[in-house]
């Protein structure tokens, strides 16, 4: 995606906020130019998530990618408000255990690279933020199950599928997924590849990666002074990181340090 970017925009500096798995579809943000610096405050905003979970067996990676495990057909006995309150437990739980081939480092290394090479590879449980999840109506013909989930950064709906089959007394993986949100953008709203790649208009204004920020704005001597990365004082008080905007532009993203706002990304020199 960031090579077709890059030819379709004429742009070197391409970057995302956030891979998707390479079955999964669904929004990618892409950011060009100077908006590759904000990556950061994008990556870290709630993802929403449209997944099915197939009933029956686990596999190596917890999606359809991966080998099949041992078939256990004990979901067929569970009823759909059982699966309901099952999910809502699984939600509830502050870690999850990533899936074995994922982009989680294990003595330095990424553990899909030491799975791919047979190794055992054992992740810890790490903390995760699942914000809502619903499902639908366990379809007992296919045994597939689909779930909306939304959830912060770093979470996998690969394991939220695993973890349901087994609190649920039995098996499951994920067998599809779809990105359907990245804090106020939406999939509806995308340039989907083949536009991109055909010429469509696909930019927006560089203020429109910093739209979930809370906006200072600062006079003309301000403006200077961040704009050459100083500590500003300026009121209010905002807490979290800030897009400072001078003169109709965006100048920094700021955050509030010991008294003043200290530029934690310059855009303009």
């Amino acid at each position: 995606m960031v090579a077709a970017a890059r030819r379709a925009l004429g742009e070197r500096r391409v970057g995302h906020a956030g891979t998707l798995d390479p079955a999964a579809t669904g929004l990618l943000i892409v950011l060009a130019g100077r908006a590759t610096r904000l990556a950061r405050f994008v990556a870290l905003l709630p993802k929403r998530y449209r997944g099915t979970v197939r009933f029956g067996f686990e596999t190596s990676t917890d999606d359809a990618a991966g080998e099949p495990g041992e078939r256990d057909d004990a979901w067929r006995a569970r009823s759909d408000a059982e699966a309901a309150a099952a999910l809502e437990r699984v939600a509830a739980r502050p870690t999850q255990v990533p899936p074995r081939v994922s982009a989680k480092k294990v003595g330095g290394e990424r553990a899909y690279r030491r799975a791919r090479r047979g190794e055992d590879v054992e992740l810890a449980a790490v903390p995760v933020k699942i914000a809502v999840a619903a499902c639908g109506t366990l379809d007992r013909g296919t045994g597939e199950l689909v779930v909306d989930v939304e959830c912060g950064s770093g979470t996998y709906v690969r394991a939220i599928a695993r973890d349901l089959g087994r609190e649920l007394g039995s098996r499951a993986h994920l067998a599809a997924l779809r990105r359907l949100s990245i804090g106020p953008w939406r999939v509806e709203d995308a340039v989907p590849l083949a536009a991109l790649a055909a010429g469509a208009p696909a930019l927006l204004p560089l203020a429109e990666a910093v739209r979930h920020l809370p906006v200072l704005e600062v006079g003309a001597a301000h403006a200077e002074a961040i704009a050459h990365g100083r500590k500003i004082e300026e009121s209010p008080r905002l807490e979290g990181p800030v897009a400072v905007f001078g003169g109709g532009r965006l100048l920094a993203v700021a955050e509030w340090q010991e008294g003043r706002y200290a530029p934690l990304v310059v855009l303009i020199s």
